[in-house]
C-alpha cells in the first residue's frame, strides 16, 4: 500500500469521480475555511493506493497548539469500499511514514478509524462519536414527517400548530452581519456550558463555503428577533446539521422542533437526500447519551455507525508525554474537586 501526494487540482478531480460521496470536510474549500482560523493551516492532499487501485482519499489540515503540531482529517480517510482492520492498519502505517518523510514536526494524526488498532490511541482531546442519526429527506415534506418516530411526529405537529415564529433561509443576512445570531449562540453556550467560537468563524463558514455548501436557517418572533438558528453544510446530496443555537424560554423546544422540520423540507427541495444530525451517544461515547432521545425522534430508522476519530502517534515518545501530562492535569482537577 502506498500514499501519493496530490495537488489540489488532482485531488478535486479524483474527489469528483470518487465512487462514494466525499464529506464536506474533505473538500478543498474546507481547507480554505480552516486557513482563516488561528493555529490552523492547509497541509495537503493524498491518495492511498494499492498498485494502480485507488483505495482512499484524504485531505489534511495542520493544527498548532501549546507549542506542538498535529494533523487532522475530519471523516477521513474516505474509503472507496469499507476497509478491513488489516487494510486500515496498513493504510495508517503508510500515512504515518508519508507524514514523517514530508514533515518531521508533526506529533500525531487525528483520523476517522473504524477499528480499534494497536497503532491508534483514544483522542487526546475532543469527544469523538461512532454513532449518528441520518434523516431521509426523499419523497417530500409529508414523507419526511411520516418516517419520524411517533414522538417526533407528535412534537413536530404540535410545533406546526403552536409555534408562531417565522422561518426562512437567512444565509445572506447572516453573511452581512452575524451579530444577532451570535447573541443567540452566546446565550446557548452560557446555558449549555460550552465556549462558542468567535463570531467571525461562523460568518466565514457561510461566506467561504458559499451557498452550494452552506446555509443558515432561522426562526424569528413577531418583533423580528432571532429565536433559533441552524447552520447546515451540504456536500452533494448529503447535508449536516453543523451548528445550532436557541434562546432560552418555555417555547424553545417547539421552536427547535419546527426549525429542524423546516430545515429538512428546505434541504430536500434543494436536492439533498439525507441530513446528518452530527453524533449521538453510544457505548463508545457514553458522555453524549443525553442527545439520543431528542435526535433519534426525527428518524425512526436513522441510527448509523461511523468511524470515530482516533489518534495515530507519529512522534511516539512526545505523544506519550502529552498523554502523561493530560493524566496529571486530570488527577489534579479531581483532587481539587474532592476537597
Amino acid at each position: 500500500m502506498q500514499v501519493i501526494e496530490l495537488s489540489r487540482t488532482d485531488y478535486e478531480q479524483r474527489a469528483a469521480a470518487f465512487p462514494v460521496p466525499v464529506p464536506i470536510e474533505q473538500l478543498p474549500v474546507w481547507q480554505d475555511l480552516e486557513d482563516t482560523v488561528p493555529g490552523r493551516s492547509a497541509w495537503g492532499y493524498a491518495a492511498i493506493m494499492e498498485g494502480e487501485r485507488e483505495l482512499a482519499l484524504i485531505s489534511l489540515v495542520q493544527y498548532e497548539t501549546h507549542g506542538y503540531r498535529y494533523l487532522r482529517a475530519h471523516h477521513a480517510p474516505v474509503w472507496a469500499e469499507e476497509p478491513t482492520p488489516e487494510q486500515e492498519s496498513e493504510a495508517l502505517e503508510a500515512l504515518a511514514d508519508f507524514v514523517r518523510r514530508r514533515d518531521g514536526k508533526q506529533v500525531f494524526m487525528r483520523l476517522a478509524v473504524a477499528h480499534e488498532l494497536p497503532l491508534t490511541a483514544p483522542c487526546l482531546s475532543t469527544l469523538p462519536y461512532d454513532t449518528t442519526v441520518v434523516i431521509d429527506l426523499t419523497g417530500g415534506d409529508d414523507e419526511i414527517l411520516a418516517r419520524m418516530k411517533p414522538r417526533g411526529r407528535r412534537d413536530v405537529r404540535k410545533a406546526l400548530r403552536e409555534c408562531t415564529l417565522t422561518f426562512s433561509d437567512e444565509t445572506e443576512r447572516a453573511i452581512a452581519s452575524f451579530d444577532e445570531y451570535y447573541e443567540v449562540m452566546v446565550e446557548t453556550a452560557a446555558r449549555d456550558g460550552f465556549t462558542p467560537a468567535p463570531a467571525e468563524d461562523y460568518r466565514n463558514m457561510l461566506q467561504i463555503l458559499g451557498h452550494d455548501h452552506c446555509r443558515l436557517f432561522a426562526g424569528r418572533d413577531e418583533d423580528d428577533r432571532v429565536i433559533t438558528w441552524t447552520i447546515a453544510t451540504i456536500a452533494g446530496t448529503h447535508a449536516t446539521r453543523y451548528y445550532g443555537a436557541s434562546r432560552s424560554g418555555a417555547a424553545r423546544n417547539l421552536a427547535t422542533d419546527r426549525l429542524i422540520y423546516f430545515e429538512c423540507c428546505e434541504l430536500g427541495r434543494m436536492g439533498c437526500a439525507e441530513y446528518d444530525q452530527m453524533g449521538i451517544g453510544s457505548e463508545f461515547q457514553p458522555a453524549t447519551m443525553g442527545l439520543n432521545t431528542f435526535k433519534t425522534k426525527f428518524a425512526k430508522d436513522g441510527v448509523r455507525t461511523v468511524a470515530p476519530d482516533r489518534d495515530v502517534p507519529i512522534k511516539k515518545t512526545f505523544y506519550r508525554a502529552l498523554v502523561a501530562a493530560k493524566s496529571a492535569r486530570n488527577a489534579l482537577r479531581s483532587a481539587k474537586h474532592d476537597k
